[in-house]
């Protein structure tokens, strides 16, 4: 574990105040889940943060798997991209992509997926590719696929973390980019998809998981401060919630000075 001169105390005091951001929420709720979890891909941004953020802090054993080859990273900095010469240089091993996606990926022997979105739905399909901006106007690219559609058909389960807005959470996607649980339950099996599919999305907001009998995201989770009204009028569907609806744990003083360490750390290619 990541030491800090960070007291118990200090750690309680910090969280009572309430001295924290919702991303900052956001990225720790995401990092507590990867506890015990041994392999973890992670996408750029979001997800990276909170995967070296768990490293970093309750799971130093965490082998950190990158798309472009690299396994068992340990970057100093966050990356600015899978490409970045760091995620290389710290890394355990390094393989061809088509090894990382034939051999790790379609082999199952990744745990957890954990990567963003630019659109949910209420199954948990991802849009990354394209989205309409409305009439007479041309539509807006997005970055495309990447690996997600081989990351959420493949691992073991799958973790999306992104922030929690209508444009974000919609009722019908402008693109179909990655298969979550399709239009309910049977639909990974039909398709042939061997891992779990999204079992969490982590926002700023709180945390939806897919109902165990219609696959239906629910809200499960709300972070300190947060309202289910909140949740609600930032959801472009009818959302349901679980009952009992729990509370998220504020992030510990520990948790936030590693998470801002993180944050801070220069990367040279910026």
């Amino acid at each position: 574990m990541t030491e800090t001169t960070t007291s118990g105390a200090d750690r309680t005091a910090a969280a009572a105040a309430g001295d924290f951001t919702r991303d900052e929420v956001m990225e720790v709720t995401a990092a507590r889940a990867l506890a015990g979890v041994r392999t973890c891909l992670a996408g750029v941004g979001i997800p990276s943060t909170a995967a070296n953020l768990a490293r970093k802090t309750f799971n130093p054993e965490l082998v950190l798997i990158y798309e472009s080859g690299t396994i068992g990273a340990k970057p100093t900095w966050l990356p600015l991209s899978i490409a970045d010469g760091e995620l290389a240089d710290t890394a355990d091993l390094v393989v061809p992509m088509p090894e990382m996606f034939n051999y790790w990926l379609q082999g199952g022997r990744v745990d957890v997926g954990f990567i963003g979105a630019a659109q949910v739905d209420r199954f948990a399909n991802i849009n990354t590719t394209v989205v309409d901006r409305g009439p007479d106007l041309p539509e807006g690219r997005l970055p495309g696929a990447g690996g997600a559609p081989e990351i959420a058909a493949n691992c073991g389960k799958v973790v999306v973390v992104l922030r929690h807005t209508t444009r974000n959470f919609v009722a019908r996607l402008d693109f179909l980019t990655t298969f979550g649980h399709g239009t309910g339950p049977g639909d990974r099996k039909k398709h042939g998809m061997p891992g779990a599919g999204p079992v969490a999305v982590i926002t700023d907001l709180g945390v939806m998981r897919p109902d165990p009998v219609t696959a239906e995201l629910v809200l499960t989770e709300l972070h300190p401060g947060v309202t289910v009204d909140q949740v609600r009028a930032a959801t472009g569907w009818e959302l349901k919630t679980a009952d009992p609806l729990t509370t998220t744990a504020p992030p510990t003083g520990e948790e936030l000075a590693v998470l801002r360490s993180l944050k801070a750390a220069p990367n040279p290619h910026k």
